[in-house]
């Protein structure tokens, strides 16, 4: 049997690395690194390219056995940072009258403030929908043009109810040579300010995107690979090329995403807060029931209608630097050594390190001239970092990929140490209880916002710096934590095994089975249409009571991923994994409830009943506390779904607080927390199970509210 591969590339500040995996056994059969082509004239581009026919060659992996290849990217969330981007023409649509007025008032943006000294430089013109013909069209882009648009948004009031005149804009921009993004292809919301600014947000990059893009795909085709390129999302999800040409603004914070979806599919993570730690930047963010906390991105203090993972981002990493001043310890970061074009003391051979002397400088101009460096020679200088530290007390452990020579962390840290007045050791605890002071907050705010339960918070590390961070960032919050084998690659792996990932959302007030049913439909047909394969797609509804806003998220495999990741394990052994993540022998569990897909186990624990469900391939996909599973019969679910609600209802200073319920059905886990009534947890609820033969069961849980 000739070998398939999926191949992943991830694209991170200071190097490209790509993974080749084996499509069925999912093993990774090539590993490739090479420096983030920055500088280059393609751009990331070339470092993508060079990546991937290194993983191909070096490991005799054959263009045709590649049946899967994909990449993230950071050309978009670049772009915007440095401001490398085009003048937008807004062409708003609407009626004439006072409605006309307001619209046009509503699509004229202004300049879009990226926070950095730069801007997204916007022009605007106006067009009644009634004289929206292609001669008029025509000159309004070119009243545009005239005004130093190089790109066209067009975006008409209530677009996302006919879109007819911005496609009619679309289709004649293309016929100027001109690339035209339509405002209701971005999102199918109402808003349309909001609307009307993430488009020209998505315009302002698609020429800096679709030459990378133009680039990477025919060097795919030349080195023989037929299968199409796809992009990594900032949601977590993958598009092919047609896709992303069309939305490239939804490629944002696609690194992050593959390190969370590499974390989800590879490592069993299903709950807590995740770590991906690199040389400059620590992105961290959450795992809660095995999905990442996903939320609208903000750009310039604006939110945009693009989906992206919920992360925040700290200059403070592995390779961060020191910085002292009047005998004290001043900060960790956020410049790098790579930025000060140093290397990290603790990879420095001890032997050339003679008489190191401690010095002070500046890495960029602007930068406060406190940052500490080591002169270990009269030619060489190097630097001290988070994972200097970590070395110092060990935590960083052989075998991690933060492990470096302890003793050459030491000799360079001495200096440093004798300045500040204290021992090595307090030294390196010093710096790493800055780098924590940063990081605590930032976790306690993610596990307050998305109700987190303390005894489930527990920290997953991924990427090379994780071992110079998670340990005594662990070991301060009394947390449990993994740094699991790959990690400095989960990113790589997280691209190769993504999944189709669609989202529909309309504004529905009061919506009835028939709406949800039809919204569901839509997200499944999206995810077919972008290549995933019927049978293996779940979609997911939430609603949001405040804005009436119904979101459907559809996941599935592609064509090619046929296989399970992991092979199914057995009851004893679910039971060990639930175990583990209880914190308490095997032994007091109870597997109260199971079927063909799913364990239920649970046990007393502190005065609360703990639950955890398992599927078969051993993820935790439910674990809740003050819980219970019961299996339902298709034929009374609405009786019993009542029942469960009315049981799990809390109290808090006369407040009701509605309980967590999940639905186990046909291998899918329905997540129903945060519903709000009864009402309309059997509303949507009767979409799924109208799906359902008669004589099936499946199994419900409830929870009490974590809140």
């Amino acid at each position: 049997m000739v070998q398939e591969v999926r191949v992943g590339i991830d694209v991170g500040g200071t190097h490209t690395k790509a993974v080749a995996i084996d499509n069925a056994t999912h093993e990774i059969v090539g590993q490739s690194v090479v420096k983030t082509t920055h500088d280059h004239e393609m751009g990331v581009a070339a470092g993508v390219i060079e990546c991937f026919r290194n993983c191909l060659t070096q490991n005799n992996i054959s263009p045709q056995s590649v049946v899967f290849i994909a990449h993230s990217t950071t050309q978009a969330t670049n772009a915007l940072l440095e401001g490398d981007v085009a003048n937008v023409g807004i062409l708003g649509i609407g009626p004439g009258g006072i409605i006309g007025m307001l619209s046009k008032r509503q699509t004229r943006i202004p300049d879009i403030d990226l926070k950095t000294g730069r801007h997204i430089r916007i022009c605007h013109n106006y067009l009644n929908q009634k004289a929206a013909n292609p001669p008029a069209i025509k000159a309004a882009i070119k009243a545009l043009i005239d005004k130093g648009a190089s790109v066209i948004v067009a975006s008409k009031a209530f677009g996302v109810d006919s879109i007819h005149e911005e496609e009619a804009v679309r289709e004649v921009g293309e016929e100027m040579d001109l690339l035209v993004t339509v405002a209701s292809d971005i999102s199918k919301l109402y808003g349309l300010t909001r609307r009307t600014r993430t488009a020209a947000i998505n315009a302002s990059i698609l020429p800096k995107m679709l030459n990378t893009a133009t680039s990477t795909d025919q060097a795919v085709r030349s080195a023989g690979i037929d299968k199409p390129l796809m992009i990594m999302r900032g949601d977590g999800g993958v598009m092919d090329l047609s896709e992303m040409k069309k939305r490239p603004v939804l490629t944002m914070l696609s690194g992050p995403a593959a390190s969370v979806v590499g974390a989800l599919m590879y490592l069993r993570a299903s709950n807590g807060v995740y770590f991906e730690v690199g040389g400059t930047s620590t992105n961290i963010g959450v795992i809660k029931n095995g999905r990442p906390a996903v939320e609208y991105t903000v750009l310039g203090g604006h939110r945009t209608y693009v989906n992206s993972l919920d992360v925040h981002v700290l200059g403070v990493a592995g390779g961060s630097m020191v910085r002292a001043a009047n005998g004290a310890l001043v900060d960790v970061g956020p410049r790098s050594a790579h930025i000060g074009g140093l290397g990290y003391a603790v990879f420095t051979p001890l032997e050339e390190i003679i008489k190191p002397e401690l010095e002070f400088f500046a890495p960029k101009d602007g930068d406060p001239a406190d940052y500490v460096r080591i002169k270990i020679s009269e030619t060489k200088r190097v630097t001290i970092t988070n994972s200097c530290a970590a070395n110092v007390l060990g935590y960083a452990k052989e075998g991690d990929y933060s492990y470096g020579i302890p003793a050459s962390a030491r000799a360079c840290m001495q200096p440093l140490a004798d300045y500040l007045g204290v021992s090595v050791e307090e030294c390196a605890r010093q710096i790493l209880q800055k780098a924590h002071e940063k990081i605590q907050p930032v976790i306690d705010e993610l596990t307050e916002k998305y109700k987190l339960e303390p005894d489930q918070v527990s920290l997953v590390g991924v990427g090379g710096g994780a071992a110079a961070l998670l340990p005594y960032t662990a070991e301060q919050m009394k947390l449990k934590y993994s740094i699991p084998q790959y990690a400095e690659v989960i990113s790589s792996i997280g691209v190769a095994l993504a999944m189709i990932r669609d989202v529909v959302e309309r504004v529905i007030p009061n919506p009835t089975s028939q709406d949800i049913s039809a919204i569901k439909k839509e997200a499944k047909n999206l995810a077919i249409k972008n290549g995933a394969v019927p049978d293996s797609i779940e979609v997911h509804i939430e609603i949001d009571p405040q804005t009436s806003k119904v979101t459907a998220i559809a996941l599935g495999s592609n064509e090619v991923q046929t296989t399970d990741l992991l092979k199914a394990c057995s009851e004893e052994e679910a039971r060990a994994l639930a175990a583990q993540s209880m914190d308490l022998p095997a032994s007091d569990l109870e597997c109260t409830v199971k079927d063909d897909v799913f364990y239920v186990f649970s046990a007393d624990k502190d005065g609360k009943t703990l639950i955890r469900l398992l599927d078969r391939k051993g993820f935790i996909r439910v674990q809740r506390s003050n819980a219970r599973a019961v299996r339902i019969g298709i034929g009374q679910w609405e009786e019993q779904v009542e029942e469960m609600w009315n049981s799990m209802i809390t109290y808090k200073t006369e407040m009701q607080r509605t309980p967590d319920l999940y639905l186990c059905a046909g291998g899918k886990v329905l997540d129903y927390a945060n519903t709000i009534s009864l009402d309309q947890l059997k509303v949507i609820m009767r979409s799924e199970f109208s799906e359902l033969d008669p004589s099936d069961q499946v199994i419900l849980i409830g929870a009490q509210s974590a809140s």
